[in-house]
């Protein structure tokens, strides 16, 4: 049975080339062009077949009136669920209640785990997030909801010390950079992208959470939007080289638009894209029927050899 590491990335979609608003189009990216044979993340550059990798558009609207949202998105790729459909529209940032019963019920973590496979989510928390979750300052995002929901515990500082998790950042220099944080060992992004594809592979499903692109995407400056997405790109280069010749898939997308277009401020209507990076076969395997974000969760399934639908 092939492994999977889904890297999910925050408020991603797929924008014009137009370099004064798309950090995509402005950035270096030798990783990504390399992957795709010469293409930037751009819309246009799919649908896209080659070597190394395949890139669709996916539509994170789902049929539903308004602008894409966070909670809703995640739910839809960790259930294949319509939630906006079921809950009668797009919702976030957290999670309401009707969308945490639909991740409590059932949610990839849990299928994986119930069919006797390894699943987590490599991200590390810091001891004030555990804080404000325990204190009911904060709420559980889709993504660590439904891995808490699986009776999976979040990855800690402890975890990012001893290199078995790592920082949304990939590097943890914002980490590193936080007074009331705990020491964290600062990696180069070639670094991080190399222990990325060393931990997927201790798991069935392995999972990473990359929200600082949304929050880029809300905040940032161009140059700040373009040092990130340069990142990203190196970390790639390591990951694709730690990678080797796994019969193994990676899979980045997001949840809905927002980085891609920094004149606006928010999130977009834009497709967000579905990139896969692995074996021939796998990649054409996962690719059918994916054209909105029900279709990753059964591809999911499809891949790791869980049941079509949920128990």
């Amino acid at each position: 049975m092939s492994r999977l590491l889904f890297l999910f990335l925050d408020g991603v979609g797929l924008g014009q080339a137009d370099s004064g608003r798309n950090p995509f189009a402005a950035a270096r990216t030798p990783v990504l062009e390399a992957l795709l044979e010469g293409r930037r993340l751009v819309v246009g550059a799919t649908p896209f077949e080659g070597r190394l990798a395949t890139l669709l558009e996916v539509d994170p609207r789902l049929g539903a009136a308004g602008t894409p949202q966070s909670a809703s998105g995640q739910a839809v790729l960790l259930t294949g669920i319509n939630v906006p459909s079921l809950i009668g529209g797009h919702y976030g940032p957290k999670p309401n209640e009707a969308i945490r019963r639909i991740l409590e019920h059932g949610n990839l973590f849990i299928e994986v785990l119930r069919s006797g496979g390894r699943a987590a989510l490599l991200n590390a928390y810091p001891p004030r997030y555990f804080e404000s979750i325990n204190s009911r300052r904060r709420l559980y995002s889709s993504i660590p909801l439904a891995v808490t929901a699986a009776g999976l515990s979040l990855m800690t500082a402890e975890d990012l010390q001893g290199g078995r998790a790592l920082a949304p950042d990939f590097t943890a220099a914002g980490w590193a950079a936080q007074p009331d944080f705990p020491p964290a060992p600062v990696y180069d992004p070639l670094q991080a992208g190399a222990l990325l594809a060393s931990l997927s592979g201790k798991y069935d499903l392995a999972w990473f959470d990359g929200w600082p692109t949304d929050y880029a995407g809300h905040r940032g400056t161009m140059a700040q939007a373009v040092g990130l997405v340069e990142t990203i790109d190196t970390v790639l280069g390591g990951l694709v080289q730690g990678w080797g010749q796994r019969n193994d898939l990676i899979v980045m997308t997001s949840d809905h638009g927002n980085l891609e277009d920094l004149g606006k401020r928010g999130h977009t209507m834009n497709p967000v894209p579905a990139l896969m990076i692995g074996p021939q076969a796998l990649r054409r395997t996962f690719a059918t029927g994916l054209k909105d974000l029900t279709g990753f969760a059964p591809a999911i399934r499809r891949l790791l050899s869980l049941p079509s639908s949920p128990a």
